[in-house]
């Protein structure tokens, strides 16, 4: 085995030998060493992304400034006026919801907004409502459940 590791070498033609810059005519990167003539990039060496004074890239364009937090959280959200398509009574939690098509799915949780108007009581079930949701489900004679906030994304919520 040894033996055998003693006479690996790369594949013919895998590899080439490094280019020795500025020695003399023959080499063909003598002189200026491949950098053409004359100019900043001949004399000295500019940094990733500059662009001679122009303002770069980086900085123009916006939305790609800023803070962005890794740990921003973001809710299905559904309006009060949207429940109108359970019955009278009905049980609203975010199963319901998705097999309503009222969300595509749970993401960080669901929350319940309070634009429009309810006309029925029903008891529903979500991770966050706002004050005038909360007031409109219980003025049509509902209820308002919050199921806490404590699963990762993507992960169904135990059964405890």
């Amino acid at each position: 085995m040894s033996d055998y590791l003693s006479r690996l070498r790369p594949s013919p033609g895998s590899t080439r030998p490094r280019k020795r810059l500025g020695r003399g005519i023959g080499s063909g990167t003598g002189k200026t060493a491949g950098r053409g003539t004359k100019g900043q990039n001949a004399r000295e060496s500019v940094r990733p992304g500059f662009e001679g004074g122009q303002t770069p890239l980086a900085r123009r364009i916006p939305h790609l400034r800023g803070f962005k937090p890794p740990a921003r959280k973001e809710y299905a959200i559904v309006n009060v006026v949207q429940l109108a398509v359970f019955d009278s009574g009905a049980q609203v939690t975010p199963e319901a919801l998705i097999q309503h098509r009222l969300i595509s799915g749970i993401r960080d949780g669901v929350k319940i907004l309070g634009n429009g108007e309810l006309d029925r009581p029903l008891t529903v079930k979500a991770h966050k409502f706002s004050a005038s949701a909360e007031e409109k489900i219980r003025q049509a004679g509902g209820t308002v459940e919050v199921i806490p906030v404590g699963r990762q994304r993507g992960q169904p919520e135990s059964e405890a």
